[in-house]
């Protein structure tokens, strides 16, 4: 049956909505160019040298100096999956905790990333699961959810990351994990942690839509399991 012209117009007008609000990966890592021109401790931070990183900071570099797009030292290590750099540079005493220019703190770089071993050199050395961090007030356990990245998830429940915050766009972890899922593997292991932990499961969108009901609708069939058999409602 042919679509109609008021048809065509509402699906086009619910693509632009998702399009909308869907989350891009928002973050810029340093691209080569802007690596070249790089120094000091951006440049050591980016190569991963511990031994420059040593002697910039005995000669009083700035530990928390910042590029053209806000990135500390720190920073660039965690994109450049530079594990002793940024180990090294949070004992001389870098901000752990400190913000780029797109408000991403290196726990959230190491959750999109799903570097589970930079993650730990972050907790370790005192980031906090807790930020609310990125453009969309969301956190980096609600990135990781996105992503299906159930390591780095698990990781950040063990360190106490807010559950069931919700971001500018009204939603949680455990509702990114469905409507931004593709509901394979992933994201099936994302979900059962999420709820294994105690993630709200009536906590739905600004429309009122619970996970479940997503699930449902997508076709999800194991992970709306997994929310039944955890007690969450069947939609009307």
């Amino acid at each position: 049956m042919p679509i109609s012209r008021l048809s065509r117009l509402a699906l086009l007008s619910g693509a632009l909505v998702l399009a909308s609000v869907l989350p891009p990966r928002a973050q810029t890592a340093p691209g080569a160019a802007e690596i070249a021109r790089y120094g000091g401790l951006h440049a050591a931070a980016a190569t991963g040298d511990v031994a420059a990183i040593e002697r910039l900071v005995a000669g009083g570099a700035d530990l928390n100096g910042r590029d053209p797009h806000g990135r500390t030292p720190l920073h660039v290590a965690a994109f450049a999956r530079r594990h002793a750099a940024a180990k090294l540079l949070i004992a001389k005493g870098a901000d752990a905790n400190a913000f780029e220019r797109q408000r991403y703190d290196i726990v959230t770089i190491a959750a999109v990333a799903n570097d589970v071993e930079m993650l730990k050199v972050a907790l370790a050395g005192g980031a906090s699961a807790l930020n609310v961090t990125s453009p969309y007030d969301g956190t980096a356990l609600i990135a990781a959810a996105h992503l299906g990245h159930f390591e780095v998830v698990k990781t950040l429940i063990a360190a106490k990351a807010p559950l069931d915050h919700v971001n500018n766009l009204g939603w949680t972890a455990l509702i990114e994990a469905v409507i931004l899922g593709d509901g394979g593997r992933n994201h099936i292991e994302t979900v059962k942690a999420l709820v294994a932990a105690g993630a709200r499961l009536d906590l739905g969108d600004r429309q009122g839509t619970t996970p479940l009901a997503h699930a449902k609708s997508r076709g999800y069939s194991e992970i709306a399991a997994i929310l039944t058999r955890a007690g969450a409602r069947r939609p009307k």
